[in-house]
């Protein structure tokens, strides 16, 4: 038996939210009460999602007796104690978007390194993108992520490609791929430049009932990317990456949407312009949806300039009214999640060389529950 005491509970489904102490057994939660409620000797009534204030501190049986004499016998034993003052307690987080590098560039995190890191950070379930080596674009690569993940003691899903070897030519085949474990398709990485393969994706996720999500980047709008054409692109030289290159393929791809019914997500939105496009569209179709990283409601440009290639992600840090606007839409409810883009490699490849060879993306399972607590409650 374990008794986490003194944490601070949060629990969206039941809306529980202060200093709680909780008692498990076997793996279940057995009690939710009030901080001291639960003694030894002494433990309330089998009711995790009862009235926490009544139930235990009262530390009677209910009215139909739901605590038999194991439960007594259980309750006579001393519990193992964790002092959770100053920790967040809270149901195992869920990341919708992490590159575990695995199969093809393990050396720079592979699936039980990368789902170590996720439980570290608290998340109990991640979601693998699918630009691997090979890419997640047949049922036996999709196959060997998901039994490995098996081995990692948390929940590791998969997304699968769009596109044969992500080149945007040539659909996948998505049924199979969803028959074989697939919870969504993404080329994420690469952009969808082609429309029609566009429409044609969207059509077929619709009959499967599967998600898609986009990498927002037309390729016509970026000098080099990584970098914010802004003061970023101008201290580095270059023309970086334009706020258009991401607000026209969302426009693009939100119409698409709503045309055919889709349900998409726009990934790791970066521009003020975009969360607006994301909103309006809202109001039109509920099967619109869009993810902000913590990097993107943390960071700007001038993160670029000062710490280089560790601050190179795709699509860059923007300014500060583009980090006010997704704050603003994680508040409002038009940016629906929070997603890490979890994106490891290794320091020879970031340190010390010139930004515009490196390649992009940062890590964030381990860090972004306390950003987002730090920088939005």
């Amino acid at each position: 038996m374990l008794l986490i005491k003194n944490g601070y509970m949060i629990d969206p489904e039941t809306g529980i939210e202060g200093k709680r102490d909780i008692l498990i057994d076997e793996g279940k939660i057995l009690k939710i009460a009030e901080c001291g409620a639960v003694l030894c000797g002494k433990m309330p009534p089998h009711s995790p999602h009862g009235d926490v204030n009544e139930t235990a501190q009262n530390g009677t049986d209910d009215e139909e007796g739901s605590v038999g004499e194991s439960n007594q016998a259980k309750s006579s034993c001393e519990p193992d104690v964790i002092d959770a003052e100053g920790c967040v307690v809270a149901p195992g987080l869920v990341d919708v978007h992490v590159h575990f590098r695995d199969p093809g560039f393990t050396q720079k995190e592979d699936i039980l390194t990368g789902a170590a890191a996720a439980a570290k950070g608290g998340f109990t379930t991640v979601v693998m993108m699918a630009n691997t080596k090979p890419a997640i674009d047949t049922v036996d690569t999709l196959t060997y992520c998901l039994e490995k993940g098996k081995q990692t003691g948390i929940h590791v899903k998969a997304c699968a490609n769009v596109t044969c070897g992500m080149k945007g030519k040539e659909l996948t085949d998505m049924k199979a791929l969803a028959n074989a474990g697939a919870v969504g398709f993404t080329d994420d990485g690469i952009p969808l430049r082609d429309p029609e393969i566009v429409r044609a994706a969207m059509e077929q996720v619709a009959e499967l009932d599967l998600p898609i999500s986009f990498h927002e980047e037309d390729p016509t709008y970026i000098d080099k990317n990584g970098i914010n054409h802004g003061k970023a692109s101008e201290f580095y030289g270059n023309g970086g990456s334009d706020r258009m290159a991401e607000i026209s393929m969302v426009e693009r791809d939100l119409k698409l949407a709503i045309e055919t019914g889709a349900r998409i997500d726009i990934q790791h939105i970066s521009s003020k312009e975009a969360v607006q496009l994301v909103r309006e569209a809202k109001k039109l179709a509920g099967n619109i949806h869009a993810e902000a990283t913590p990097h993107h409601f943390t960071l700007t440009e001038e993160a670029c300039i000062e710490y280089g290639a560790f601050a190179k992600m795709n699509p860059p840090l923007r300014e500060e009214a583009d980090r006010m606007a997704i704050v603003q839409g994680l508040a409002d409810g038009t940016i629906d999640m929070i997603a890490t883009d979890h994106a490891p490699h290794t320091m020879s490849e970031k340190k010390d060389v010139p930004i515009t060879s490196a390649p992009s993306g940062i890590i964030g399972l381990e860090t972004s529950l306390s950003l987002g607590i730090t920088e939005l409650v």
